[in-house]
This record gives structure tokens, C-alpha cells and sequence, in this order.
């Protein structure tokens, strides 16, 4: 695949430069330069799965006001999004409007667990038939699912994913069904957050379903995204029930732990046993 023949091709437009930009766990990445206008970001992937990221941007652009790039022209090989400025790091300042934001994507709520059709977390699908009860959600399409995947790829032991069955049997008895499915972006780490003079400019690179949220709160704890000016003016505006941080933090971010042991093996599957040996 020529990336700046299929951008000419659905801009009208030749590139005059392509900059390789950080990311992509599907295709690769670009900073897209024009003779004139605006620049934009392209995703180019000669395998496809790029058509259900645009659907989920669109979606978290049409049913929220958490900010994303808006999509410019989406299909399965190539994705072109604006281009978002910009610059320093995650401050306080910055997490306090991240807490604020999904505190407001946590308010929109669903019927039942799950979302409209599959969407995918990094490269991998990530199943989400619709389900009326949370903990069976998490159980059945989260952690089963993609402990049986991590270790269909060699990624997982056996003796792990047997000793993770046993643990989802007593799920009932480790976490509650939250009071409404809330929708999540479902990726938040710190790659995936932009901020520009101190203020979130963007999400990116979305997972998302109706959840329990405390499953995103966990996730942000796991690579250090946030901290406690975060955690601060989310409990604020939504409190967190007891537990969360001394109990279902861990029970939740094995989702996350199988997704990266299901990718990239390593230690993961490591810290997905620590966790479940604590249970059972």
C-alpha cells in the first residue's frame, strides 16, 4: 500500500510530506503535509481494521463531548483524521480536566452492557454482544475471552487461565453490578491522552462499550496516567465506592493485563498470575 497515493486518492489532494508519528498498533502513522491548508493524520494499514476505529471516534463525536479528532474519511485500509496540536505532558492542571471529562463520557448511559457491534483494543477484537447484567459482561467477554485468546497465541500458560476460570466462577462474590452501563473510551493511558497548554486537547485510539467505569478508573492506574489530582475531581463530581482501590482496581485491570499478555507476552502474563493467585 502507497500511503500518499490512497490519501490523493481520498483528498483530491497529493501530500508534500509524510512524518512518521509515535503509535499505530494497527498500521502506521503519519503527520500529512499539504502544499496548502490544513494538515491531517492518516492511519495506513494494508491488513485493514481501520473502518470500526472511525465508527467508534464518530460515535464518542456524536454522542459525547469528550474531545476526539473528528474523522475526515474512514475505510478499512485507511483512516484520515484531523490533525491535533500539541504540547508538554500530563500537569495536575491537565488531569484535573481529563477527571472532568470522563466524569461527564461516564454520565452517558445504555440499556445494557456492551455496544452496537465488536470493536476492537489494539489489534484485537474485543466482543461486546449486548448483556443485562455487568459482572456476567465481565466474566464471559472480558476475561474469559481474552485469557482464551492470550493463550490460543502461546501468550498464557494453562495452568493460569485454569486457575482464572476458577476465579471468575466466584465473580459474583468480588464485584457488585454498578448502578447503569456507562459508556467508557475503553484505552485510556497516557499515549492515548493529548494535552496542549495544559488542558486535554484529545483522546485517541478509543476501545469503547457501555461498562462499569470503575474498569477505566482501574486502567488509568495501571501505566501511572493519572494521579491524585485526577482521582480528586472524579471523586468529586462521581464518587467511587469503597473498594475500588484495595479490591476490583486489581480484578479489573486483568482485563487490560490479558489484552497486553494476549499482544506482546513479556511479564504480563506474569502479573495476570499475581493477581488471580490472590482469589483462588
Amino acid at each position: 500500500m502507497d500511503p500518499a497515493a490512497a490519501i490523493e486518492a481520498a483528498t483530491g489532494r497529493r501530500p508534500a510530506g509524510l512524518r512518521p508519528l509515535p503509535g499505530g498498533c494497527i498500521g502506521e502513522i503519519y503527520r500529512v503535509d499539504f502544499a496548502a491548508g490544513e494538515p491531517l493524520v492518516a492511519k495506513a494499514a494494508p491488513a485493514g481494521g481501520l473502518a470500526i476505529e472511525g465508527l467508534m471516534l464518530r460515535y464518542l463525536k456524536a454522542h459525547s463531548e469528550l474531545p476526539v479528532p473528528a474523522v475526515l474519511h474512514c475505510e478499512d485500509r485507511l483512516l484520515l483524521m484531523e490533525y491535533i496540536e500539541t504540547s508538554g505532558r500530563l500537569t495536575a492542571s491537565a488531569e484535573v480536566h481529563a477527571a472532568e471529562l470522563l466524569a461527564a463520557l461516564h454520565g452517558i448511559t445504555a440499556a445494557e452492557f456492551g455496544f452496537e457491534g465488536d470493536t476492537v483494543i489494539g489489534s484485537l477484537r474485543q466482543p461486546n454482544p449486548w448483556t443485562p447484567g455487568w459482572r456476567a459482561f465481565f466474566r464471559d467477554q472480558r476475561l474469559l475471552y481474552m485469557a482464551r485468546v492470550a493463550c490460543e497465541r502461546g501468550n498464557l500458560p494453562r495452568a493460569t487461565l485454569a486457575r482464572l476460570e476458577k476465579l471468575c466462577a466466584r465473580i459474583e462474590d468480588l464485584i457488585d453490578e454498578p448502578a447503569a452501563p456507562a459508556l467508557i473510551h475503553g484505552d485510556v493511558w497516557g499515549g492515548n491522552v493529548l494535552v496542549n497548554d495544559g488542558r486535554i486537547a484529545a483522546f485517541v485510539d478509543p476501545a469503547i462499550y457501555y461498562a462499569d467505569p470503575e474498569i477505566e478508573l482501574a486502567f488509568s492506574t495501571l501505566f501511572s496516567t493519572f494521579g491524585q489530582a485526577f482521582f480528586e475531581r472524579y471523586q468529586a463530581l462521581r464518587p467511587i465506592a469503597p473498594g475500588f482501590f484495595e479490591l476490583r482496581r486489581d480484578l479489573y485491570n486483568l482485563y487490560p493485563l490479558l489484552v497486553h499478555s494476549a499482544l506482546f507476552g513479556g511479564h504480563y502474563p506474569n502479573a495476570v498470575h499475581r493477581i488471580v493467585a490472590r482469589h483462588v
